[in-house]
């Protein structure tokens, strides 16, 4: 994800075939341990039984929904900005 994502993409660690107990590859707490030290969230899901199959998109969609409002809320927070040099885009280039 690193090497082929865009700078920023919101990521989420998903376990598959949650339901395979018999033959899981990785537990629960690895896959955590995981996600924890990459900093995004895990989620266990199985397609088979539709366990967290809506939580996983949901997590992620609530996780860029965040990201477009804090982007927007930063962006507020600086001001609009002012032409006062009289180059604006008005008729003949005037401020009112």
């Amino acid at each position: 994800m690193e090497q082929h994502a865009t700078e920023g993409v919101n990521k989420i660690l998903i376990g598959n075939k949650c339901d395979w107990e018999e033959k899981r590859m990785v537990s629960t707490e690895q896959g955590q341990a995981l996600a924890d030290e990459l900093g995004i969230p895990f989620l266990e899901v199985s397609a088979k039984t539709n366990k967290n199959i809506e939580e996983a998109f949901f997590s992620l969609a609530a996780d860029i929904k965040k990201k477009i409002v804090d982007t927007s809320k930063t962006e507020q927070s600086s001001g609009p900005a002012v032409d006062v040099g009289g180059q604006g885009g008005g008729a003949g280039g005037k401020c009112c």
